[in-house]
């Protein structure tokens, strides 16, 4: 057990960067499609109140997560099974729903882009089963394809966010967004509330978080990692206002229009749409990220290394889902934005403070859980 602790140790350096790139560069896109219109519409246009609220809490929940990971040089999930006994197993099950719970409106907002953005004429009934093919693949890979995407977004995210941001400045009118929380506060809480599954951003990193061998510094990087991404949230919002301001409720996947009145477009054609494409290899990471969870949690639940079975059998019914959902996109949106809210405020963000109360086990005390063969740890 020491030596596995003392192994994640060597390698703790690039683990830690690799949480908050995935914090700053990843966790953002989510935003960038619905959200923007979702905000305008209930906020009433005082859109970066709501924003600004979420992007608190979710520090709140992560510093609290941080702490109890710092309270000992074990990590959390070793911590959590040695209290949890064979009961992690449940709680391996309870959030293999949960994520795919989760998944199912970035499923259907990702199939509701692709058709709009990619296709000039209309697509075949199987085109989006590619991403199907693409997510069963990447959901072999285990954790560590997650800490690889999140190096490789650093590149992917950076250049295409900031030109669309740059070409968008041209356009935008930033008096729209004046006075700044001037609103009703009820509006901002139905904003809140509403976008809340798009903000639920600790317990996608939370699989990390758990296997971090905290070590001083690690809370700085993260945190700033995850303030430097609700930075680029703010900004998009706030562009993408400036521009669309009373329509901006109307205008569905927001980062693929943010640039299009940008005046050298007339000259040199759609060059936004290259930036367009390279932040949807973004997004296409992100929305596989909580299948990949339900993946894993299933595969360890089972106690096998067969992931390639579990992967092919979980996507391809969640293909046909969503072949039967999109639809209904509009009342599944309406339903669970609406009513079912509170699933994101209990498991994302409520269950995972009661880290805090963890033991903090010593090493050499450490009544370690024996693991199935294949068993899911989340390293």
């Amino acid at each position: 057990m020491i030596t596995s602790i003392e192994n994640k140790k060597t390698q703790r350096g690039a683990y830690s960067r690799q949480i908050a790139f995935a914090a700053a560069f990843l966790l953002p896109t989510a935003k960038f499609l619905e959200v923007p219109r979702l905000l305008a519409k209930y906020s009433m246009g005082d859109l970066l109140l709501p924003a600004l609220l979420h992007a608190l809490s979710q520090t709140l929940v992560l510093l609290a997560v941080l702490y109890a990971a710092s309270r000992s040089e074990i990590p959390l999930i070793e911590r959590l099974k040695a209290f949890l006994g064979k009961g992690i197993y449940l709680l391996y099950g309870i959030y293999a729903l949960y994520f795919l719970f989760a998944a199912v409106l970035p499923l259907l907002d990702m199939e509701k882009f692709v058709y709009a953005a990619f296709f000039d004429t209309a697509p075949t009934t199987f085109s989006f089963a590619f991403f199907f093919i693409f997510s069963a693949f990447v959901c072999t890979k285990g954790i560590k394809a997650i800490l690889r995407s999140a190096d490789i977004c650093l590149f992917l995210f950076l250049l295409p966010f900031l030109a669309l941001v740059v070409m968008g400045f041209s356009a935008a009118d930033f008096s729209n967004l004046m006075p700044l929380f001037s609103v009703n506060f009820s509006a901002s809480a139905t904003a809140f509330r509403r976008s809340q599954p798009y903000f639920s951003d600790v317990i996608l990193l939370l699989p990390l978080l758990l296997n971090l061998s905290y070590k001083k510094g690690d809370g700085v990087k993260i945190v700033a990692g995850y303030a430097v991404g609700s930075l680029f949230t703010l900004l998009f919002l706030s562009v993408f206002f400036g521009i669309y301001a009373s329509i901006a409720a109307r205008e569905h996947y927001a980062f693929s229009k943010i640039a299009q009145y940008f005046p050298a477009l007339s000259v040199v054609g759609r060059i936004d749409l290259i930036f367009v494409y390279l932040l949807s290899v973004v997004l296409l990471f992100y929305t596989c990220l909580p299948l990949q969870y339900a993946t894993l949690s299933i595969s360890s639940i089972l106690g096998t290394k067969r992931q390639t079975f579990v992967s092919a059998l979980l996507n391809f019914f969640l293909f046909i889902g969503v072949l039967f959902l999109n639809k209904y996109y509009d009342t599944i949106h309406n339903f669970v934005s609406g009513n079912l809210f509170f699933v994101f405020i209990i498991f994302a963000d409520m269950v995972p403070l009661f880290l805090l109360f963890l033991p903090k086990t010593e090493p050499n005390r450490h009544p370690h859980l024996p693991r199935k063969k294949g068993e899911f740890t989340y390293a």
